[in-house]
């Protein structure tokens, strides 16, 4: 696994991470999980053939998951993919990829004629999905939870099963203890990260302060509560991910271990841009 973004939100700022995107390798697939800003440079420099692009998951439609999703097929569309990409995502996703279309049609249609390349609307396969069992194939099962990030009703926590590991990645939530259950036994569990002491630093850089502190408090969790869910799940590792604030110079890896120990003991990861996280350790354990 690469955590080619590690932010939350979608600000990005000089010398700063990029917003939430992943690539989990397994069963021999590249899976792109979230497409937030900077995702196709991380692949590529992830050293991922675009044209190999094969599944992308969106846990949910806020920007910082969504907004360069288009610009990845295409991008991968004129790197010489020829294969069909499915995409899953949640309710409203297909109206993305049409909107996408529609704003570069002159684009798709004047490379097809001049440069003979195959319609880029017929290498995608949109599926929608819900709560339950999204995918199952070659070995790999695909799950989906319905988790707490008000005002966004249709985001889902993904579990992903193969021979070679057992993955969780959370989405965006509150503490949402049903998550453990879900993420039960699982080798990694990624899961998002906000720290008290950032916040209030983080608002005071924006324009809209005072509202934005109170959708951070009511729809993410702090690190303690991401440690407490991977130990009433016991997994392998927590991994921790679209980091809340990732840019403070005043936060460093230490300030997130410390607050994460307060509830967690195991194996743990503090994500940054372009950090490899291997699955074999955690299976093999």
């Amino acid at each position: 696994m690469v955590l080619l973004g590690s932010k939350g939100g979608p600000a990005i700022r000089p010398g700063g991470p990029s917003p939430t995107s992943s690539l989990l390798q397994i069963g021999g697939r590249p899976i792109v999980v979230d497409a937030g800003l900077g995702v196709t440079r991380g692949l590529t420099d992830a050293g991922v053939s675009l044209k190999a692009l094969d599944l992308v998951f969106i846990t949910h439609l806020h920007s910082d998951h969504v907004l360069e999703l288009g610009p990845l097929i295409h991008t991968a569309w004129t790197a010489g993919l020829a294969t069909v990409v499915r995409v899953f995502g949640p309710p409203g996703t297909r109206d993305y990829w049409h909107g996408f279309l529609q704003a570069m049609k002159f684009d798709i249609d004047i490379r097809i004629i001049d440069e003979g390349r195959p319609d880029l609307r017929e290498l995608v396969d949109i599926v929608e999905f819900g709560e339950g069992e999204v995918l199952s194939e070659n070995g790999l099962t695909v799950s989906a939870l319905r988790v707490d990030h008000p005002p966004v009703t249709d985001c889902f926590a993904l579990r992903f099963d193969h021979a070679e590991a057992s993955v969780v990645f959370s989405a965006d939530t509150a503490y949402f203890p049903p998550l453990a259950d879900f993420a039960g036994g699982a080798d990694i569990l990624v899961h998002e990260a906000m720290l008290a002491e950032g916040v209030d630093r983080l608002v005071a850089r924006t324009g809209n302060g005072a509202r934005l502190r109170e959708h951070l408090l009511a729809s993410h969790s702090f690190a303690e509560e991401a440690g407490a869910i991977a130990t009433a799940a016991g997994v392998g590792r927590l991994v921790l991910h679209h980091l809340i604030p990732a840019d403070d110079p005043e936060i460093t890896e230490a300030h997130w271990t410390a607050a994460t120990r307060k509830s967690w003991a195991g194996a743990l990861t503090i994500a940054s841009d372009g950090l490899v996280v291997e699955l074999a350790d955690e299976s093999s354990a």
